[in-house]
């Protein structure tokens, strides 16, 4: 297996593209080289001129829970001012950037392929923000963590978008982080560059690229919670613990009402590529923080045939047949799922599997790295 080139290992060993005198960086603990040398290091060394670090949600060193960031201060590695991103754009970012005085953004942040994992977000906000200020955006890519053959869920409906998608893309959506990028400049039209990949193939899942695994996130420890998450993420618009506050975050499903039928239901279903064990765990914080709770641990054997989104859609249904009286949805679910369509199927008493219709996104849309045959549809 040959190891995956990213984007920032491209760029500071090779020709670059045109920056400015000033460059403001936005990073995390997955921008890193090969050798896990972060990339601002990197950069610098490279006679990148660094003036600025931009964070998005849980911050530049990743110690931020979810639904926050970290403080602005200077990192204590480069001595670089920091600068906290998260739940700002418009004006308000326009300032933010405009008074760091840099002149090109460059992105370097590992995704998951989720449509509500909002680090692509923040690049979507940059990006606005450097096409009305004029600035250079460089997007150095990085593989997508459970390949790029395979996207489930319905796009986005404009009207519901936020900071867990702000462009009509799938929940799953099979997009590098540059991908994503051409997909939604087509709208923003700002000053864009891709560094690509290389040697990335479109089946390749993480543990393929010959890539260190860096947490993107505090609740995103393995590669293994990357594949469950686009459709256990979705227990985060419910009453149900998504396994916050437990070594498997999202991996863990359950809630205090729940008992032995929740994992003979799920496997009663034969979902593609997982099996459900019935488990207990108490979550130390989040939703039933302290509280024995009983649901599912899902495990998946093939992870080429598993459905994420179908599958977590499917433990919804599970959940609202077997609990009707306890289980509850709240309107976030309307947000991650990116329309009113899955809670008002749900709340009808219908089988909301039906929503999970294949949509031929990625026949449909600019990819640099090539398409996989057969046809990545599901």
């Amino acid at each position: 297996m040959s190891r995956v080139r990213t984007g920032l290992e491209k760029l500071v060993s090779g020709p670059r593209p045109a920056m400015g005198s000033r460059v403001g960086l936005v990073t995390n603990p997955t921008g890193v080289l090969p050798d896990l040398t972060p990339s601002a290091t990197a950069l610098l060394a490279a006679g990148v001129p660094l003036t600025t670090l931009f964070s998005p949600e849980h911050g530049l060193r990743g110690t931020a829970q979810a639904g926050r960031g970290e403080e602005d201060a200077a990192d204590p590695v480069t001595g670089l001012p920091v600068v906290d991103t998260y739940q700002r754009s418009g004006a308000e970012l326009d300032e933010l950037v405009a008074s760091s005085r840099v002149d090109t953004l460059v992105f370097d942040i590992g995704d998951v392929g989720t449509r509500f994992y909002t680090y692509v977000w923040t690049m979507y906000d940059l990006m606005v923000t450097a096409a009305r200020l004029g600035s250079r955006f460089v997007v150095l890519d990085r593989p997508n963590p459970i390949g790029g053959v395979a996207s489930e869920g319905p796009l986005l409906d404009p009207s519901y978008a936020g900071f867990v998608g702000r462009a009509p893309i799938p929940v799953r959506h099979g997009l590098t982080v540059g991908e994503l990028a051409l997909f939604v400049n087509r709208t923003i039209n700002a000053k864009l560059e891709v560094v690509g990949l290389q040697g990335w193939r479109r089946e390749a899942y993480f543990d393929e690229t010959g890539l260190p695994w860096v947490m993107p996130s505090v609740n995103m420890p393995t590669l293994e919670t990357a594949l469950v998450y686009p459709g256990t993420g979705l227990l985060e618009g419910t009453n149900v613990s998504e396994g916050r506050g437990t070594t498997r975050p999202f991996e863990l499903v359950g809630a205090p009402y729940a008992d032995g039928r929740f994992a003979e239901a799920l496997n009663g279903l034969g979902l593609p590529g997982v099996r459900f064990r019935d488990t207990w765990f108490t979550p130390t914080f989040g939703k039933h923080a302290g509280v024995p709770v009983r649901g599912v641990q899902a495990h998946v054997g093939d992870r080429r045939s598993f459905r994420p989104v179908l599958t977590g859609v499917s433990m919804l249904h599970v959940l609202r047949t077997l609990y009707p009286g306890d289980f509850a949805c709240d309107p976030f679910l309307d947000q991650l799922w990116g329309s009113g369509s899955l809670r008002r199927s749900l709340d009808a008493g219908d089988d909301p599997r039906e929503l999970c219709a294949p949509v031929p996104w990625l026949d449909e849309v600019e990819l640099l790295y090539g398409r996989h045959q057969p046809s990545g549809r599901r």
